[in-house]
């Protein structure tokens, strides 16, 4: 079996991606890559990829630049033709070093994660088994999930959010980005509002949203100000780089911290380890380097005894892999639900995922598990 195509098609939303004016459900992504590997054996893979589609179509379709050995600015593609899918692992590393003069982090790696995960896809159509099989564990068949949401703009419209998430079944709710920062006094009363109508049995998780630019100490501050209320965990605190200040900030408080949506390999994910020094290690699949990076990444965490909890704001089929990743996890807390509900979130997928008494099923269909939805491609595909 050989590869013989890599696609990536624009997808673009009727609507455009907004903050809530009250409690209203966020419109989702406006733009989305969805990446698709063919092979002469008639198996396909799919990823979808949130980033600026467009530059990944083109580091995915640029022409080959050099000779065999000496790929170093080569399009993604032209590295991946006649190849053997099954090799994810060398694949993976001829994409790094093909693209490393012009990649390395950044819109290339998250190319190669969408198309590292569509190989993972084709993996397990090819040997009829699921991808957290493949990957060494079913450890669950199925994961809590919490609602991915924005902060509302007022204390009430926070209540009325949080009981629309209770009546659908959540047992857990984050609240981020948003009007979140713009008045301390206010954030703490949101949280404060989420938290009364959340009650004390189900988990009030936060966002802070980085582009806050915040000191370690003031990001100490925020933290003490919302340790009242008990959120499972605080996100984002600080710029993604500041390995020392999220540091000083894990070593001065009792609330759990999390990052690394932002974050890409083993290599970095050793940074927010080793010199971080944060709880809960939140890898995105379509950007930490698919799924060949994300299991050394659980390997690393388990080690440290770090907690894992992938980022899996795009759509279901991001999802469904988070999920993969969740149950080859010896120790899973959360899957991320996102709730919006615009097309490329809901419908790029045929049967979208569906909560059941607070908890996510781990698709065990083949590879990925969930079928996508080719007219929902069709539909909204711009390029």
């Amino acid at each position: 079996m050989n590869i013989t195509n890599v696609e990536v098609f624009v997808l673009k939303s009727p609507g455009l991606y907004r903050s809530p004016d009250a409690a209203e459900e966020p419109p989702g992504p406006t733009y989305m890559g969805l990446v698709k590997v063919s092979t002469d054996a008639g198996l396909t893979g799919y990823s979808d990829v949130e980033t600026a589609a467009p530059v990944a179509k083109a580091a995915v379709e640029a022409p080959a630049w050099s000779e065999a050995g000496m790929e170093c600015f080569d399009g993604l593609a032209s590295l991946l033709i006649g190849e053997n899918p099954l090799e994810v692992e060398r694949l993976w590393y001829k994409m790094y070093r093909g693209s490393i003069y012009y990649g390395r982090r950044g819109v290339a790696m998250q190319a190669i994660s969408a198309i590292d995960i569509a190989l993972w896809d084709i993996i397990g159509k090819c040997y009829g088994q699921p991808i957290h099989v493949l990957l060494g564990a079913k450890w669950r068949d199925r994961v809590r999930a919490y609602a991915s949401t924005l902060f509302r703009p007022t204390p009430q419209a926070m209540r009325d959010a949080a009981k629309g998430y209770i009546d659908q079944g959540f047992t857990a709710v984050k609240f981020g980005w948003g009007v979140f920062g713009n008045d301390p006094a206010q954030d703490v009363r949101l949280v404060e509002a989420a938290r009364e109508e959340l009650g004390p049995g189900r988990d009030l998780l936060v966002d802070t949203g980085w582009f806050v630019e915040r000191t370690p100490k003031q990001a100490i501050q925020v933290v003490r100000a919302l340790e009242p209320y008990r959120p499972y965990f605080i996100e984002e605190l600080l710029h993604p780089e500041d390995y020392d200040g999220y540091r000083q900030v894990a070593e001065r408080v009792d609330t759990l911290i999390a990052c690394g949506e932002q974050e890409a390999t083993e290599w970095g994910f050793r940074q927010l380890i080793e010199r971080a020094k944060v709880d809960v290690l939140q890898p995105d699949l379509t950007r930490c380097g698919g799924f060949t990076a994300a299991r050394k990444i659980v390997h690393m965490a388990e080690t440290a005894n770090a907690l894992v909890v992938p980022h899996s704001w795009s759509s279901d089929l991001l999802t469904a892999a988070s999920l993969h990743l969740n149950a080859f996890q010896r120790r899973a807390v959360f899957v991320e639900f996102n709730t919006s509900q615009g097309p490329l979130s809901r419908e790029l997928v045929r049967e979208p995922l569906r909560l059941v008494d607070g908890f996510l099923p781990v698709p065990c269909g083949p590879g990925l598990g969930v079928d996508v939805n080719e007219e929902t491609i069709e539909r909204y595909r711009i390029a």
